[in-house]
């Protein structure tokens, strides 16, 4: 059974970090693509992807310079570093198979999600 599981959210100051995990199971990192979405009141937001092969990196201009996506194909897992974290990336962060730049929605699986919340 394909499944993905996120884990690393808290609370954190403004200017703190986070390490978000995304253990894959029922497929290969080798093969498929991982993404990160936000749900924050009143939008969801595609954050960052990495592709199979070469792993190319992908950003949202809003998080460009602060965050670097990062994966472990013997663990299955991607990982998603957040630095320099600022109010406005509150929110749950999803992981996804697939990227939000260049995958065709809608997107079949999904995690369960890990709460964000950067506040002083």
């Amino acid at each position: 059974q394909l499944q993905l599981v996120e884990s690393g959210g808290g609370l954190v100051q403004p200017g703190g970090s986070l390490r978000l995990s995304c253990a894959a199971s029922g497929f290969t990192l080798d093969y498929y693509a991982i993404g990160w979405f936000r749900q924050a009141p009143g939008k969801l937001e595609g954050l960052s992807c990495i592709l199979p092969g070469d792993g190319k990196a992908n950003y949202a201009d809003s998080v460009k310079g602060r965050f670097a996506i990062s994966k472990n194909n013997a663990k299955n897992t991607v990982y998603l570093q957040m630095n320099s974290l600022k109010p406005e990336d509150t929110g749950i962060s999803y992981c996804v198979k697939g990227c939000p730049f260049t995958t065709i929605p809608p997107y079949a699986y999904w995690g369960q999600g890990t709460p964000v919340t950067v506040s002083s």
